[in-house]
């Protein structure tokens, strides 16, 4: 497994003013993300110079890196017939190599450079990746491929820069793909008690253990 690429960015907002296609509607993110050159500092918060518009629902420690695979990308431009998604393009910004959602566990412990992550839950798909793609039933398709990619809380902070291994340190909880993590959370009023034991995972987010425990 090694890092492909390391993306950053910043708030930008785009759109039509009025638009009534939902899709050209202005809208304000930091979903595009640049290639980093070089190593980068990886801090409890995330990577520097990364920001987020909407820390409502955005960073914060248990989201703090969003990594994703690079191989899901040849597939979605078969799907769209479009040659301009690659690495980068979900507003991932760790594009790795040798992992998916299928691979990757809750709770994996993932040593990169000088840093040391873990994997916290499944990326939720929302309207902003809808928009950035213009593809309105953005959110049904990735709940149906579970091209999501996952977020990552830092251990311990330190340098990383692309090309480096992503050396798996730990893994306590191989029964939690990080693909039925999403489903798990997607069916809890169906599955409470598969909710339940989830939410007893001490790696899961906060957030999401608070929606499934109701509080």
């Amino acid at each position: 497994m090694h890092l492909e690429s390391i993306h950053i960015g910043v708030p930008r907002t785009v759109g039509i003013p009025g638009a009534l296609d939902r899709m050209e509607r202005v809208f304000t993110s930091a979903i595009w993300k640049e290639p980093v050159e070089g190593p980068i500092w990886a801090g409890t918060l995330g990577l520097r110079g990364d920001q987020v518009a909407d820390t409502r629902v955005h960073g914060g420690p248990d989201q703090a890196v969003l990594m994703y695979a690079v191989s899901h990308y040849a597939l979605w431009r078969t799907e769209w017939a479009r040659d301009d998604v690659g690495p980068g393009a979900f507003g991932e910004n760790l594009s790795v190599h040798g992992l998916t959602e299928e691979t990757a566990c809750l709770g994996d412990v993932y040593d990169i450079g000088g840093a040391r992550f873990e994997v916290t839950k499944p990326r939720q798909p929302c309207a902003t990746l809808a928009r950035r793609h213009k593809v309105p039933d953005m959110i049904a398709v990735v709940q149906v491929n579970a091209r999501s990619g996952w977020y990552l809380r830092v251990l311990r902070e330190g340098e990383l820069e692309s090309g480096q291994e992503v050396r798996l340190a730990a893994r306590p909880h191989p029964e939690w793909p990080v693909r039925d993590v999403a489903r798990a959370m997607r069916e809890r009023a169906a599955d409470p008690e598969r909710a339940a034991r989830l939410a007893r995972c001490p790696a899961l987010a906060a957030d999401w253990r608070a929606r499934i425990l109701g509080y």
